[in-house]
């Protein structure tokens, strides 16, 4: 006996000995073939998953036609449980919703009657409560099912027959597509449009050469029954059976009592609408989409409107960019062309699912004409027999009542007039009222007819390009029945949202406080004052705490925080809070990753393609690429290498290009102006060199990367001057410098310069917090050693804590011719 033998060999008590891997191997793959070829994926052929196809011949078999009433649902499920699907009445029932879903189907094949689910994901109502019947167009699938054109076999319990598949006249696989996950493979084929498929039918019979690019032209894309709009790359989407689509919902806006509102009219495929309101909700309440004051769905039968109300001011593109980046109005869908040929999975293209359409409906129509020309030539067997008969029918009748039985009178014709036994029967079975005259050119009528009919049934399946011109007529006839406007819009790529698609770019005002707060405002919370006036109050700070640091920047740039201790963190302009000009902001420590440490400058960055220059309080300065930090880190990273005993901190960072001038000023009234090549390039360890000699008491209070007309200098008691930028000689680094302001008591110390042009405008905060704008065009220019004038007039126990420069920019120039 062979090992093999021996292995499959049964014992005497009938003990099958067998090797378990195999046995487990065979088992599991019979399982998985099990569920490929009987629940999961559908036929090429028709379309059809084994539970739907039984759905519709059970309903088919109940007479639950279009013009017929509905009946329960519960009669169904049972129908098709009981006879032809032995399997769970939930996924029955499952599946007979679905099919009446307008939702779910570009073209549903059942009409429900009752609570068959919503958009929102409302459950239908229980079986016993609703009823359905077939939908005109689920018709065409079962056309001359009655005519022999499919395979019958027996039911589970070989009670009854079912059809191994449907006619399909519809291609139902492209209409309304397929969803389903076997094991190890699923299938994702999107719903198309019917106009779209039957001109590519038509056009691939008329060329079969014709490719998928060329079925391209013709069918655009996929048409989703909830409309919305598909990108992706359609040819080789089509070319390969795979490939990744994005939906998208629609969207509008409206202005409705002047205020500008966002209207959600269309969504994606398979997206839960109230699951999409909620998910905008929760994006809207942590600030992932801004500026939406009021959320509300005022969806109706009449179609889908979920409304977003906008702030004031507020632009609605961004808000769009936000919904499509943050929430599934803008989807995926994977789609994989898998599908059942022969009873075998595989993954189609295009031109293979048309030519399998057409292939299939050749077969169902040759076995359709095939039957018809049976039924026409047995008719006219016995149409040839009557007018026999009739011709003779004096001689018949006499035959007839001489014969003592039937069967002797059916021979006698048989004998007597040639006619086989069929025609003699159908002589003996003909009533009186057939003798008449007007049936007699009946019958004479209907002979000349079937010798027409069998001709035409005979030329078709002689020829089969008439089989083609049949395909042809028959799915334009769907078209015209059936066609309609497209839905889904197909679109090029999307492109891919970016930050800066998410946030109005505009120009903003970033205030830093000593207690460490952080606000961000619009430029025109500000109004311009003229030199010398009050100003208005900009931070609604406490007694102890006074504005450090003011700049301008785009909500676009990036925001580099150095700290005490030399780090460096990140943040986008807007993600720093917005804030009302009463607002004292929000904790820095709330926002970055600090340890211990304070923010000491904050520079914004748009690109990371220049160097950074760094100047301490004791005079060091440091020169260093922003490559080092261009991808920035949650964690932070170290910028400059300061002395642990935190004798030096840093007073300014900038951003310098190769050839510019750097000045350094003290608040002593020293400046040095020197080349930004004097310092050479340093890693990020680097501690840097001697940048300018100080005096005993003296400290650096100004970084100036010189590239504007003249330096703007302000002292603590708030006078100013400008002095021309070619007043400063150019020394190498490390020396004394020269006088930039004569301090004195009534002036005080120098607390900041900044680099100016003559239309400049300034933003000047003082301790107290009052906040002051003011333009360059009263500020004449003076000598290096003169003490300035008085710019800002100040309270009692008040002084100037810091000073920038307000960018050119249009609106600020509207805002200035309207003061």
């Amino acid at each position: 006996m062979s090992d093999e033998e021996e292995i499959n060999h049964e014992d005497e008590k009938g003990i099958i000995n067998a090797e378990i891997n195999d046995e487990m191997k065979k088992a599991y793959l019979d399982y998985a073939m099990s569920v490929i070829v009987s629940r999961a994926i559908p036929a090429v052929e028709d379309g059809m998953k084994p539970v739907q196809r039984r759905i519709l011949y059970s309903m088919s078999l109940l007479g639950l036609k279009p013009n017929t009433q509905t009946k329960k649902s519960a009669r169904i499920v049972g129908d098709v449980i009981g006879k032809f699907h032995p399997h769970g009445d939930a996924s029955v029932y499952d599946a007979l919703v679905r099919l009446a879903q307008d939702f779910s189907l570009r073209y549903p094949l059942v009409f429900g009657q009752g609570n068959f689910g919503s958009l929102d994901g409302d459950p239908p109502a229980a079986y016993r409560y609703t009823e359905a019947k077939m939908e005109n167009i689920a018709m065409e699938l079962l056309e001359d099912l009655e005519k022999d054109t499919v395979e019958m076999v027996p039911n589970f319990d070989n009670s009854v027959k079912e059809p191994v598949l449907l006619p399909g006249k519809l291609p139902a696989l492209l209409l309304n597509g397929a969803t389903g996950i076997a094991v190890g493979m699923a299938t994702n084929i999107p719903p198309h449009n019917l106009t779209e498929v039957a001109d590519a039918i038509i056009e691939n019979i008329k060329n079969p050469s014709i490719n998928n690019d060329q079925l391209c032209e013709i069918i655009k894309g996929p048409d989703f029954p909830t409309g919305g709009v598909v990108s992706g790359d359609m040819k080789d989407l089509y070319k390969t059976g795979r490939g990744k689509l994005i939906v998208r919902g629609k969207v509008k806006t409206e202005s409705v009592k002047g205020k500008e509102i966002v209207v959600i009219t269309e969504i994606p495929y398979m997206v839960n609408k109230s699951t999409l309101v909620t998910q905008i909700a929760e994006m809207v309440g942590n600030k992932k989409i801004k500026d939406v004051s009021d959320l509300r769905d005022e969806s109706s039968k009449k179609g889908i409107r979920v409304v977003l109300e906008l702030k004031k001011d507020a632009n609605s593109k961004f808000v769009i960019n936000s919904l499509f980046k943050y929430t599934r109005l803008q989807d995926s869908f994977n789609v994989n062309f898998l599908a059942l040929v022969n009873g075998q999975p595989r993954v189609l293209d295009l031109k293979s699912v048309v030519d399998a359409y057409v292939d299939y409906r050749k077969k169902i129509i040759i076995k359709r004409t095939e039957y018809d020309l049976r039924k026409a030539k047995e008719r006219m067997e016995i149409v040839e027999g009557l007018l026999i008969a009739l011709k003779n029918i004096d001689d018949i009748i006499t035959l007839i009542k001489k014969s003592k039985s039937a069967v002797e009178a059916a021979e006698g014709l048989m004998s007597k007039y040639k006619l086989s036994e069929r025609q003699a029967k159908a002589v003996l079975e003909t009533k009186l009222q057939q003798l008449t005259s007007l049936e007699v050119e009946k019958l004479k009528a209907e002979h000349l007819e079937l010798t027409k009919q069998i001709a035409e049934l005979e030329k078709i399946l002689g020829d089969i390009k008439e089989v083609l011109k049949i395909i042809v007529r028959e799915v334009s006839e769907l078209k015209k029945n059936y066609g309609d406007e497209r839905r889904t819009q197909v679109m090029g790529n999307f492109k891919e949202i970016k930050e800066k698609d998410l946030i109005q770019k505009k120009e903003v005002v970033v205030t830093i406080t000593d207690k460490g707060y952080i606000k961000r405002l619009d430029i025109e919370s500000y109004r311009e004052q003229k030199r010398g006036g009050r100003g208005v109050i900009g931070s609604g700070l406490t007694d102890e705490d006074f504005v450090k640091q003011l700049l301008t920047c785009s909500t676009h740039d990036y925001l580099m925080f150095f700290t005490s201790r030399g780090r460096v963190l990140w943040l986008k302009a807007y993600d720093v809070p917005a804030a009302e000009k009463l607002s004292k902001g929000r904790a820095i420590v709330n926002i970055l990753n600090l340890r211990d440490e304070n923010i000491t400058n904050v520079i914004s960055v748009k690109n990371f393609d220049d160097y950074l220059f760094m100047a301490t309080k004791n005079g060091i300065v440091k020169k260093i690429s922003l490559s080092y930090f261009s991808k920035p880190r949650a964690s932070g990273v170290r910028a400059i290498n300061l002395p642990a005993d935190n004798s030096d901190f840093l007073i300014g960072v900038d951003v310098v290009k190769k050839g510019q001038e750097v000045l350094l000023a003290t608040k002593k009234g020293q400046a040095i102006k020197f080349a930004e090549s004097e310092v050479r390039d340093m890693g990020r360890a680097s501690y840097g060199v001697t940048g300018i000699k100080l005096d005993k008491g003296d400290a650096v209070v100004g970084l100036e990367i010189l590239d504007t007309d003249a330096i703007m200098t302000i002292t603590s008691n708030g006078y100013g001057k400008r002095t021309s930028i070619g007043d400063y000689r150019k020394t190498g680094r490390a020396g004394k410098g020269v006088i930039n302001l004569k301090v004195s008591d009534k002036t005080g110390e120098v607390v900041k310069t900044v680099s100016v042009n003559d239309n400049d405008n300034l933003i000047i905060t003082t301790a107290k917090g009052i906040v002051i704008r003011t333009s360059l065009h009263d500020i004449r220019v003076m000598g290096r050693a003169a003490q300035g004038v008085r710019i800002v007039k100040l309270g009692s126990d008040d002084h100037v804590a810091d000073m920038a420069r307000f960018f050119e920019d249009k609106e600020i120039e509207k805002v200035i011719e309207g003061q």
